[in-house]
């Protein structure tokens, strides 16, 4: 249960990321919920139904999944990464300040991202409202061209087990450098 939103979900999905971005996906609800879809669902249409077909279960998909689940998704992985994505975001921050940018960086764990509005979004219409599609334009292929590939739907970068201290710092230095660009 979610504390701060009282929040109890009856159903869980869970895509690309539970196979490390092999396609796959899972997906899991409450005893009541399964018990409802079972008197609807009839054994001779399960394909059809959805809840299979050529690629469920498949060996590569099964893989990825226990890879995933045993060798990154693991308590030490997520320390680390939530470590740089904090760092992450931290950078982003002085930049913003730097510069006094009119944005924030919006933190979730490993996740950051660029938001152009001081004050984080709450509802979809404050999401939609911090949007600037040619500035988000400039920002993605700036990036780019210093290395660093900004998710393309966001403004977001996810850190991974992988990613270093030099990474972050990196992109940190780069990001200050193109905010001090926009200002000038």
């Amino acid at each position: 249960m979610s504390a701060d939103r009282n929040l109890e979900p009856d159903f869980l999905t869970i895509g690309k990321a539970i196979g490390g971005g092999i396609p796959t996906g899972t997906f899991g609800m409450t005893q009541e919920i399964a018990d409802k879809i079972k008197q609807m669902v009839e054994l001779e249409i399960i394909d059809t139904g959805g809840i299979g077909g050529t690629l469920a279960g498949n060996a590569l998909s099964l893989a990825a999944m226990r890879a995933t689940l045993t060798l990154v998704l693991t308590q030490p992985n997520f320390d680390h990464m939530i470590d740089l994505g904090t760092r992450w975001s931290d950078g982003v921050d002085a930049a913003i300040e730097a510069f006094d940018l009119p944005w924030s960086c919006n933190r979730l764990g490993a996740r950051a991202e660029y938001i152009f509005s001081k004050i984080a979004p709450v509802t979809g219409a404050d999401a939609n409202n911090a949007g600037d599609f040619e500035l988000e334009q400039y920002i993605h292929l700036r990036m780019l061209n210093d290395g660093f590939l900004i998710t393309p739907f966001h403004n977001m970068a996810l850190m991974c087990p992988a990613t270093t201290s030099g990474d972050v710092d990196a992109h940190s230095k780069a990001f200050y450098a193109m905010c001090g660009d926009l200002v000038s």
